[in-house]
């Protein structure tokens, strides 16, 4: 049994999930078999009795048709044109060692975005496929090295490197050195 309250975030993501779910009209039971989320995960995000993983919002954004930063945006106030550095959305998973900066003001008109990510050494995130298909997206190493697989193709990322890709399949991005992995990831929806 829970005894603390929810973090505020968890609690917006959770009760936007369920209003995308029931603007669908699917029940749980379909929008588990159309994310290949369980039923109950699905549940307890949805009542922010858990914080979900990066993976479990990758399929749910798969799933609504949205970048993982449009979805977060939908859970914030009407965004400014300029968000200050302090005003920029931090989203960690706390289950992988995964942190997410939004560094672009969102704007849902907007089809592009930059976002910060950090990852700890040793950490290894596998997205079974993409929020978007046919997500473009420039990957540029501000520090630290990065493995990252795209179409089967795995490219070894160092500080200063930048990958382009379009993301249609499974894609893995894993923290291959021994400090923490930053960089910036612009994406583009097609």
């Amino acid at each position: 049994m829970r005894h603390e309250d929810p973090d505020p975030v968890d609690a917006r993501l959770g009760a936007r999930l369920s209003a995308l779910r029931a603007q669908h009209g699917w029940s749980l039971d379909e929008l588990a078999e159309r994310s290949g989320v369980s039923r109950s995960t699905l549940s307890r995000t949805e009542r922010a009795e858990t914080s979900a993983t990066a993976a479990v919002l990758n399929r749910l954004c798969h799933v609504y048709g949205r970048t993982m930063s449009q979805l977060l945006s939908e859970v914030e106030a009407e965004p400014a044109p300029v968000v200050r550095a302090e005003g920029q959305r931090v989203w960690a998973d706390r289950a992988s060692g995964f942190v997410r900066r939004a560094v672009s003001p969102p704007h849902p008109a907007l089809r592009g975005e930059l976002v910060e990510g950090r990852l700890s050494p040793g950490v290894d995130i596998a997205y079974d496929r993409p929020p978007v298909p046919g997500l473009e997206q420039h990957l540029w190493v501000l520090s630290g090295a990065l493995d990252v697989t795209d179409a089967g193709t795995e490219h070894r990322l160092a500080t200063g490197d930048c990958l382009r890709m379009r993301v249609f399949g499974p894609t893995r991005f894993r923290c291959a050195g021994p400090d923490e992995a930053r960089y910036v990831l612009a994406v583009v929806r097609p």
